[in-house]
C-alpha cells in the first residue's frame, strides 16, 4: 500500500454546531453518533471528535499495512508517540505520533 492520508480527525467543544458547519460541506454524515460524526470526501474521511484535544488541532491519519511497524520506523527516524497503538473499529488500529517539532500525525491500519 502507497502512503496515503485516509482520515483527517478533527477536534470539537461544541459537535452540533461544528456538525451544522461541515454538513454544508460534505452533505449528511454517513456516522452521527454522539461520540463521532463522519462524512466521506473522495477517498478521505473527515470526522468530529468531541472527545479529543482541541489544543492539539487536527490530526491526518496515513493509511498502514501494519501500525505497529509503522509506528517502530517512524519512532526510529525520530517521532515520539502521543497515543499507544489502540483499536477503534474490529480490525482497525489507530496511533498518533509527533513529529520533532511536536505536529501530530496518525497512522490507521491493522
Amino acid at each position: 500500500m502507497s502512503p496515503t492520508i485516509a482520515s483527517v480527525v478533527i477536534p470539537v467543544s461544541d459537535l452540533a454546531a461544528t456538525k451544522a458547519v461541515y454538513t454544508t460541506l460534505y452533505g449528511t454524515p454517513h456516522t452521527d453518533e454522539s461520540y463521532y460524526v463522519g462524512w466521506a470526501a473522495g477517498d478521505v474521511q473527515i470526522g468530529l471528535d468531541p472527545s479529543g484535544d482541541i489544543a492539539a488541532g487536527p490530526v491526518a491519519y496515513t493509511a498502514v499495512d501494519d501500525v505497529d511497524t509503522a509506528r517502530s520506523v517512524a519512532i526510529d527516524a525520530g517521532a515520539t508517540e502521543r497515543t499507544a497503538p489502540r483499536e477503534v473499529s474490529p480490525g482497525t488500529r489507530i496511533c498518533v505520533l509527533e513529529d520533532p517539532n511536536g505536529n501530530p500525525f496518525g497512522l490507521i491500519g491493522k
